[in-house]
């Protein structure tokens, strides 16, 4: 079957040196961008992380510093990425909670903005649990009926991800075939930033999911104690999110 698209969606896949989204880099990317009309494209590029890739994760994905040596690093990438993704929706498998997050690092630290304002995502692994409870190994087997060889590679994980989400609308009739269907079901919590620090209460407003402000609104607290916002641009937090607290503190001195 063919998805029901309305703009292209970039189903994408990273290897990295950890699993720390803040402080892990990417070492391979790859990306299959399908278009409303079926046409495919494929890229695929290993990446110098710029810092070591620590033995254990060489074991799990096979990539070794020795591999990427010679490789561009993600900023000298970044600009093609970009290009090749700005106008698609995403799709992956845990994607909104780990490759879009640590993507978007990436993009920032190359110091190119990157949200997500209006594009949808898809998280085949979520529509996987919810449905099925397995790995993507597994979810290969059930929906495909194939196995999935290479696994731990980026380019065979994206495109055995990309055939599960073809087969998983197939196989269950509530799972409508348009994104943004796919984008609201495969969604968790509704986070103001990727990395779950900031939350949307019941009115839509961004509150802190963390610390002694937990539950708090993000503009209340800025309000209050100036000093903290000061302390979270300084601190260990993902620039995403900083980048989201930044927002919103220009978005309140704006409306006032």
């Amino acid at each position: 079957m063919q998805l029901n698209l309305t703009k292209p969606i970039c189903f994408f896949d990273l290897e990295t040196t950890g699993v720390n989204i803040t402080n892990d880099r990417i070492v391979e990317i790859s990306i299959l961008k399908v278009y409303p009309d079926g046409k495919e494209e494929r890229y695929t590029r290993l990446v110098n992380p710029t810092i070591p890739i620590p033995p254990e994760v060489t074991k799990v994905h096979g990539i070794s510093d020795k591999d990427v040596a010679d490789k561009p690093t993600f900023k000298e990438l970044a600009k093609e990425i970009h290009n090749l993704i700005k106008d698609s929706d995403l799709g992956g498998f845990n994607s909104n909670r780990f490759d879009i997050p640590l993507l978007a690092e990436e993009m920032l630290r190359a110091d190119i903005d990157f949200d997500m304002k209006n594009r949808q995502s898809i998280d085949v692994q979520t529509i996987f649990h919810k449905m099925e409870q397995r790995t993507l190994v597994a979810a290969y087997k059930f929906y495909c009926d194939k196995n999935l060889e290479d696994a731990h590679s980026a380019e065979a994980d994206t495109l055995a991800t990309y055939e599960v989400l073809k087969a998983q609308v197939a196989k269950y009739d509530e799972l409508e075939n348009n994104t943004k269907f796919l984008a609201e079901f495969s969604s968790r919590k509704k986070f103001a930033d990727f990395a779950g620090f900031l939350i949307y209460n019941k009115e839509g407003e961004e509150c802190f999911s963390f610390g002694k402000h937990k539950g708090k609104r993000v503009v209340d607290i800025l309000e209050t104690e100036p000093g903290y916002f000061g302390w979270l641009l300084n601190a260990d937090f993902p620039l995403y999110t900083k980048k989201v607290l930044t927002s919103i503190k220009l978005r309140d001195l704006n409306n006032k």
